[in-house]
């Protein structure tokens, strides 16, 4: 009787001991993960913000004007130039 509770006793600290490792390794993947999200995310913050900067830059109407005259060749039009359309 007292073999049989040592033999139940051993395999119930076996079967804790290899629970125990599994959760450690989970848990390792699962920091690896979090580690990875939030390169990814601090990756696309600065992404965004250079956009951001990007954007604001091309809004500015000066820079819009002087493209539309060097690259396009555009000018403003004549007064004699401008037809009004009514519906």
């Amino acid at each position: 009787m007292m073999r049989l509770m040592l033999l139940v006793l051993l395999l119930a600290c076996i079967a804790t001991a290899v629970m125990r490792v599994e959760a450690r390794h989970s848990h390792r993947q699962v920091f690896s993960e979090i580690v990875k999200a939030e390169n990814v995310r601090d990756r696309l913050e600065l992404e965004f913000k250079q956009l951001q900067l990007e954007q604001a830059t091309y809004a500015e109407s000066t820079l819009i004007d002087k493209a539309a005259r060097e690259r396009l060749g555009m000018v403003a039009p004549e007064a004699h130039e401008i037809v009004l359309v009514r519906p």
